[in-house]
């Protein structure tokens, strides 16, 4: 407990044989309950897990009948955190990949009243590169940008990143059984903050990287996510700017859409096909239309920017 908030941690864990032990016996004092999901691992977790219950009655063991996926076993984590009646609910995986150490810091923003919800960003620590892999930096980065378009919170970095913290405010107000069940659940949960104009915060945490094994494929993880995350961009915008409250940035958005892809597409592809017999005037016209499609679109973001700056974390 902390200023007499009740601290719960969710550990999802999936075949975690070999770390979910130090997950569990490095977790600090002030944690009042480490809810652990074990996903129907088939290695030795759940024997693991239930040999350190014995030892401290803090642990919450909930086991899947069968795999559903790491967005399932928040889903799972989450709700039981609702029925312990936690105060704050944080998320550390079951693969040692998180410092406990960083835990404070992560639960403090909720603590003082400040923010709803707060998540890890490695990539403020000044030796993160070094420590994290380049094809995760790579395509960590990629998705950063489209997450901030997917969920408004501009100000977020590293959103991968699943360390995080969340109120019972926040957790009870959100339709957390319909997140993700899959990868792709930090967007969706960011997104569905938003919505509810929660307030989100960043803080720095340390990357870890040693004997966990990753079962990302960027191959299939970042097309994937990409996907989800052009959907809730769309789920954003029409709930949050035309159902609730329409906003102008709708009208920048669509003229920079009809330009760059029904008016500048077409004429390009027109002129790559006859390039020989194409009048100058197409050249011009898509020049113009591709320009005003681009202006048009960053000063949608920007309004969209500032309508989301008071959903920052002080």
């Amino acid at each position: 407990m902390l200023k007499k908030k009740k601290i719960g941690v969710v550990v999802p864990a999936y075949n975690e044989e070999l770390l979910i032990e130090k997950t569990l016996t490095t977790m600090p004092s002030y944690v009042d309950r480490i809810i652990v999901v074990d996903d129907y691992s088939k290695d030795k977790t759940n024997l693991i897990i239930k040999k350190l219950i014995q030892k401290n009655k803090k642990i919450v063991l909930v086991t899947h009948e069968k795999n559903k996926g790491l967005g399932q076993s928040l889903i799972t984590g989450y709700l039981k955190s609702l029925e312990l009646n936690l105060d704050i609910t944080a998320v550390m995986a079951g693969d040692a990949q998180m410092d406990p150490n960083d835990l404070k810091k992560v639960v403090n923003p909720i603590l003082e009243g400040r923010v709803d919800y707060v998540k890890g960003n490695r990539l403020l620590e000044k030796d993160c590169i070094d420590k994290m892999p380049k094809y995760r930096f790579i395509g960590n980065s990629f998705l950063t940008l489209l997450t901030k378009f997917a969920t408004g919170y501009w100000n977020i970095i590293d959103p991968q990143c699943g360390y995080t913290a969340i109120s019972k405010k926040a957790l009870s107000t959100i339709n957390i059984k319909e997140m993700v069940k899959g990868y792709g659940y930090n967007a969706d949960i960011l997104n569905m903050l938003n919505l509810s104009n929660f307030k989100v915060k960043d803080v720095s945490v340390k990357p870890v990287y040693g004997k966990e094994k990753s079962g990302i494929k960027l191959c299939k993880y970042i097309p994937k996510v990409s996907m989800l995350l052009t959907k809730l961009y769309w789920k954003r915008m029409f709930h949050k700017y035309i159902v609730r409250e329409f906003h102008p940035l709708v009208f920048f958005y669509l003229f920079s859409f009809i330009n760059i892809f029904l008016i500048s597409l077409p004429l390009f592809i027109y002129m790559v096909l006859n390039y020989k017999t194409a009048p100058q005037t197409s050249l011009i016209i898509f020049a113009f239309s591709l320009m005003m499609g681009f202006f048009s679109f960053f000063f949608g973001m920007w309004m969209d920017m500032e309508d989301n700056r008071k959903l920052r974390g002080g």
